[in-house]
């Protein structure tokens, strides 16, 4: 079973200096029908005018994972970390038993667009932590490319809960299988592009949950880039 959430539907936050869609229910944004799929409780497709951003704030019991599709986030935290992350590059924190951190825009001319999104880990209070990675574009040509998973498996990066994050670019007719074992789900997340999941059509900022399904196929329909989330 395939259902289809279309971009259009997505609620929407839009300030001066921020634009953000979310798939699922997100600060004022509530819908009782659209509170997360499994594990997987965030996707806000977030663009963030020059120089702005998002001041420190907190975080508690989840995994957050910025996949980053235009442009540069500047990040620092209560943990001493601060970074750029850039496009083609992903970031893991996990908030764990309580972390603060702030995003800014790394330009202060260009407009940057990540995927912001959070995953409910398996349990509560862990320790706080925070990992980079850059996945560069040619690694997910033509592949699914796993990002993010349990004990970093892969080179990916680690988080807490039974679920398997992957990224794919697909050309036009160029396709990708993912095979779903029993008694497990998935998500799709169209970033950009359109493409087509088990026939079908799915076009920027669409999503799809998956239940019931042993195989799923992805077909570019124009050049597209895609998350899947396997999940428990």
């Amino acid at each position: 079973m395939i259902r289809v959430r279309k971009a259009s539907e997505r609620g929407a936050s839009r300030y001066d200096w921020l634009d953000s869609r979310h798939t699922f229910s997100f600060n004022e944004y509530y819908d009782p029908q659209h509170m997360g799929f499994r594990s997987l409780r965030v996707i806000n497709d977030d663009r963030v005018a020059p120089g702005a951003g998002f001041p420190t704030h907190g975080h508690r019991d989840m995994e957050i994972l910025s996949y980053v599709l235009e442009g540069a986030l500047e990040h620092k935290d209560s943990l001493g970390t601060g970074s750029v992350i850039a496009s083609g590059d992903v970031q893991r924190m996990s908030a764990g038993a309580g972390v603060l951190h702030s995003e800014f825009n790394h330009s202060r001319t260009e407009p940057v667009r990540f995927l912001q999104i959070w995953i409910v880990p398996q349990r509560r209070g862990i320790q706080p932590g925070y990992e980079q990675k850059r996945f560069p574009r040619e690694l997910k040509q033509g592949k699914l490319l796993l990002i993010a998973a349990p004990g970093g498996r892969e080179g990916a990066l680690t988080i807490h809960q039974d679920a398997s994050v992957y990224a794919a670019v697909l050309e036009p007719d160029q396709r990708v299988t993912h095979e779903i074992a029993p008694e497990r789900h998935a998500w799709v997340q169209v970033a950009r592009g359109a493409v087509t999941l088990n026939g079908h059509p799915l076009g920027e900022g669409d999503g799809a949950a998956v239940s019931e399904e042993s195989r799923l196929e992805l077909v570019g329909a124009e050049p597209a880039e895609v998350l899947l989330f396997d999940l428990a």
